[in-house]
């Protein structure tokens, strides 16, 4: 067998090899992708039917009260006076006695009398509380006290929580105005605060106690008895923990901590008094400084599975027990931490450490033992959102399993949102709370971060019933529930609604008085609760209130239809890893999203269900519709009949909002769903709807920010990552004729090379050099052969023609909006190309300049075509939703890629032998890597992420401002220098093979 004929074979195996090892990296590509979707159990409600509204009636005027003189019984005696002076006025007059009861928990009691005389009896103090707010409560609803004569069972779940709500939350519009504010810091008691001692502002915080004794009076109205008070490290001085003083002495963390809750024990003691629980709020690891370097000194890391470290959290327990009694224990969360959640200049911060099923065993085992020997409780928090080997606990029945499976303490108390998932609209049902030993409570979210922040109407009645009930047939360990009036998402990125203080909070107060309605009775008619809210914040007039109540009840339907794409939402998707929400287009709040990984996807999924994307536009449409019916049926209602002209002024601005908002929506959607359809079909007349759609949407934009750009009350959503992937789109189809023209004229360099050497080509100029670079690119042992005898223009053109139609392709393929791709690209193989030609000195650099040229012309060629067909946006629609062109395309593309650095050594080991090549290419290999690898280490990864994504838009643009890339996507920050210490290895083996080794020298190595 000829030489030639070996070599022909060797290369023939090689690019076998190559195209199967790119095989495996497609495959290995798509299984981190991860993509793939499975029906989505959706949850059932029925229809909520509402009666017409009855007239108003007036209160009695109370003319004598006999009650225990307790302090909780006196509040809500003020609550029950202020409902009747509130009211438009009295009818007749009644007594009111309430029998002395002890202390206990049992809510129920007993209404005995008639409209002039009635008297209370109940089981404990709890239920003569609570009859007294029922009577406040149906003053409120402008209905007949006589209504409540009867007894009134126990509250079917004892634990009735709130969030802070926004107490200590200054309303300060300055910080809202730039809506882009995305920490999830709520800066409660900011003005508390001070950096320097006494480390408390007096005066602020006699106004935050009785912003707090205000929000405790509200909610035990509203029928809540426990609260969630955000803090625990800040409280502690860990004087005990063992091996211990974590403060050296003189160090301000312990003054501070001695400070704080001295300054805020009164708030707690007060609860106390009111009969509300109160559980410290904390993420893990909650830490200062000096904490962890004390962990870091005394465990050798923060090792969160050690047993010991916990013990000097639960000393830091002991200490606050003992120094505040009132408190009632601790809730936990560890699957949010960093930097989101910290308030700049205030050394308390929280770290992600909590992530095996090790570390959350050893942590609840030490929290719970501590609770039960101090007759306290631990509320751990199942939102885990797929961190770590504990990641899908809040989702995954056999997760929750692993994690909890075991741990029965009675001093443990498990809390899990009842969405199986985050609080989105489509979700199923979270089963993980019909399992489990453990005690339960169930999570609900009254101002609904993902819907617009309560900003819209939304009456989650129906919904919240059907849950509880299905639940609670399911599982009896259920006990209580937790409502967040405020809480959820970034605080200062949405409109500026602080519960109970600034904006049209009483909008999304209906969810928070339904929860609690029907945590006490799972039955309650929900209309009933609508009715009640309507009548107690806006209007007694029957016709305002049936319209009220008509508009509420079509609420979901305008929000599940019009804020998501549902065919898409109806879906469980899954992907890398992870399983992104039902509301993909919004990521994440108020940033309509314009990159190519989500809409893509969405397009592939809405395209397969039924209808097609002409269904999912028509359904936007009908929530458009539905919308405007609501709008119009409140403002038609007699302006006379309502409280105030500012609360029905606020009431129809929200639905004008929201009008405008879901009309904008449903443009974008047709624009994208057109979109996906052209890159799908190729088809003109989808490119021609797009077009319409862009006109459309760009108008309804310029409206939708000239009507709410700037409004605190009613923010615009965030249009920049839309307009992003708008300005991409609009240029992919000048980007597919641009490749299509580079593609001929690579492939016309392609064929003079194949062709030169047999027709009179060859004596052309340029001809020779294309006919290296085919010869050199497919046969690379001939490249030296191949570039003799060349004159000086075709041995430049081997340089230019191919370096310049990388430059070209990798421009096109960001449609000229990337020049931070092409720069590192370029940067790479500039340094490649540098240290080969360092190598080969005084040799002729022609034959590997050969090489490596044609096979990039090869690589950009099979780019071009990919690109060839709708452009940029094409390519990555293909790559998100097509497996078998993604694994086709990674496949030649990988082999070819590594066939540069293949063909580059072959070139050179003509002239300087075959070990002494490897040498050089893999020298030149580690530089090209060290280069941009040291270049964005040095950057930081999560920054040079952040600039490529924003320039290519593959990724959601809010990704970055809102979780960021490499935490999302679970990169550690210190891959790029990952990169350059294995670029490092590289170089340095390949400068050790491309030394002369011994005296003699390869006969090759001294060829010119």
């Amino acid at each position: 067998m000829t030489t030639a004929r070996r070599r022909g074979i060797l290369a023939v195996v090689t690019a076998i090899v190559l195209v199967a090892l790119g095989a495996g990296v497609a495959l290995a590509v798509g299984d981190a992708l991860g993509l793939r979707t499975e029906p989505s159990s959706q949850m059932q409600p029925r229809p909520a039917v509402a009666a017409a509204a009855t007239p108003a009636v007036l209160p009695p005027d109370l003319t004598t009260v006999t009650a225990p003189d307790t302090e909780r019984l006196g509040v809500a005696m003020d609550e029950l006076r202020d409902a009747i002076a509130d009211a438009a006025g009295t009818a007749g007059a009644a007594s009111l006695t309430v029998v002395d009861a002890p202390e206990g928990d049992d809510d129920s009691y007993t209404l005995a009398g008639d409209a002039t005389a009635l008297t209370v009896a109940a089981a404990s103090e709890a239920g003569s509380a609570r009859a007294i707010y029922d009577l406040a409560a149906q003053v409120r609803a402008a209905k007949p006290l006589t209504d409540l004569i009867g007894a009134h069972q126990a509250s079917r779940l004892p634990l009735r929580m709130t969030d802070l709500g926004a107490v200590g939350v200054t309303p300060d519009p300055a910080e809202w105005e730039s809506g882009d504010d995305y920490s999830h810091a709520s800066k409660a008691f900011a003005d508390v605060f001070q950096a320097e001692a006494p480390y408390i502002d007096q005066t602020a915080l006699a106004a935050a106690y009785d912003d707090f004794d205000l929000f405790l009076r509200h909610s035990l109205a509203n029928g809540f008895n426990a609260v969630a008070f955000p803090g625990f490290v800040e409280f502690v001085t860990f004087d005990d923990a063992p091996g211990g003083p974590v403060y050296a002495e003189g160090d301000e963390h312990r003054a501070k901590a001695l400070a704080l809750r001295e300054a805020f024990a009164p708030f707690w003691e007060r609860a106390d008094e009111l009969g509300v629980k109160v559980f410290l709020r904390t993420d893990m690891l909650a830490l200062t400084g000096p904490l962890e370097q004390y962990l870091q000194d005394r465990f050798g890391s923060l090792d969160t599975e050690d047993p010991e470290l916990w013990d000097v959290y639960t000393a830091g327990l002991d200490e606050l027990y003992d120094a505040v009694p009132a408190l009632d224990g601790v809730l936990i969360r560890i699957g949010e931490a960093g930097p989101v959640y910290d308030v700049g200049g205030w050394d308390y911060y929280s770290a992600l450490k909590v992530t095996t099923v090790d570390a959350v065993r050893s942590m609840l085992e030490a929290f719970t033992g501590q609770a039960e020997a101090s007759d306290r409780e631990v509320i751990f928090r199942t939102w885990s959102v797929g961190v770590g080997a504990a990641g899908d606990m809040h989702t995954d029945s056999a997760s929750y399993e692993a994690v909890l499976g075991g741990i029965d303490s009675p001093a443990l108390i498990v809390s899990t949102k009842y969405t199986l998932g985050d609080f989105y609209t489509w979700l199923p049902l979270n089963d993980t709370l019909e399992q489990g030993s453990q005690r339960r409570i169930v999570e609900l979210q009254s101002r609904r971060e993902f819907e617009n922040f309560g900003s819209f109407a939304n009456d989650l009645g129906a919904e919240y019933q059907w849950a509880l009930q299905q639940l609670l047939a399911a599982n009896d360990r259920i006990e209580g529930v937790w409502v967040w009036t405020q809480d959820g998402g970034p605080w200062r990125a949405g409109p500026m609604t602080l519960y109970l203080k600034a904006g049209f909070w009483q909008l999304y107060e209906l969810n928070t008085q339904v929860a609690a309605s029907l945590a006490r009775d799972p039955s309650a008619d929900v209309t009933q609760v609508t009715e009640d809210w309507a009548r107690e914040w806006f209007s007694t007039d029957p016709a305002t209130v049936d319209a009220i109540v008509s508009a509420m009840g079509q609420s979901r339907d305008a929000i599940a239809h019009g804020q998501y794409i549902a065919p898409f939402a109806q879906q469980r998707v899954f992907a890398i890893g992870l399983e992104p929400p039902p509301m993909m287009w919004i990521f994440e709040w108020d940033i309509l999203t314009g990159d190519s990984a989500v809409l893509d996807v969405m397009y592939s999924i809405v395209r397969d269900a039924d209808g097609g994307i002409d269904a999912a536009i028509a359904d936007g449409e009908a929530a458009v519709s539905t919308a405007a019916q609501m709008r119009d049926t409140v403002a038609s209602t007699d302006a006379a009949t309502w409280r105030s002209p500012e609360i029905r002024d606020a009431f129809v601005g929200a639905l004008d909002y929201e009008v405008d908002t879901l009309r904008l929506l449903s443009s974008y959607r047709s624009l994208i769903l057109h979109q996906g359809e052209w890159h799908d079909t190729l088809s003109p007349d989808a490119r021609a709807a797009w077009d319409a759609d862009r006109a459309t949407f760009e108008k309804l934009a310029a409206a939708h920010l000239t009507a709410y750009d700037g409004d605190i009350d009613h923010p615009a959503l965030n249009l920049t990552a839309a307009r992003l992937g708008i300005e991409r789109s609009h240029r992919d189809d000048t980007m597919a004729w641009l490749a299509r023209g580079l593609l001929v004229l690579a492939l016309a360099w392609v064929v003079i090379g194949m062709l030169a050497a047999r027709t009179r080509l060859v004596r052309r100029p340029g001809a020779a050099a294309a006919r290296a670079t085919w010869i050199a690119s497919t046969r690379p042992w001939r490249a030296r052969e191949s570039t003799l005898g060349m004159l000086e223009l075709d041995r430049w053109l081997l340089l230019v023609i191919p370096a310049a139609l990388l430059v070209a392709t990798r421009a096109v393929q960001t449609s000229f909006l990337s020049w931070t791709h092409v720069a590192v690209v370029l940067g790479a193989w500039v340094v490649f190309a540098l240290v080969l030609r360092l190598f080969v000195r005084r040799r002729s650099p022609w034959p590997v300049i050969a090489a490596v040229g044609g096979v990039v012309m090869l690589r950009c060629i099979l780019t071009l075509f990919a690109l060839s067909f709708t452009g940029p946006g094409g390519y990555w629609y293909a790559f998100w939703t097509e497996p078998v062109l993604r694994t086709a395309y990674i496949a030649v593309a990988f082999a070819l890629f590594v066939w540069v650095f293949v063909a580059a050594g072959w070139a050179l080991s003509a002239q300087v032998g075959a070990r002494r090549a490897t040498g050089y290419v893999l020298a030149a290999v580690g530089a090209g890597l060290l280069v941009p690898a040291v270049v964005i280490g040095a950057a930081g990864l999560e920054a040079a992420l952040t600039v490529w994504n924003d320039e290519m838009g593959l990724l959601p643009w809010g990704l970055a401002r809102i979780l960021g890339i490499t935490t999302y996507l679970d990169i550690p920050a210190e891959t790029p220098w990952a990169a350059a210490a294995f670029a490092l290895v590289l170089l340095i083996g390949g400068v050790l093979l491309a030394l002369p080794w011994g005296r003699r020298r390869d006969a090759a190595s001294a060829r010119p």
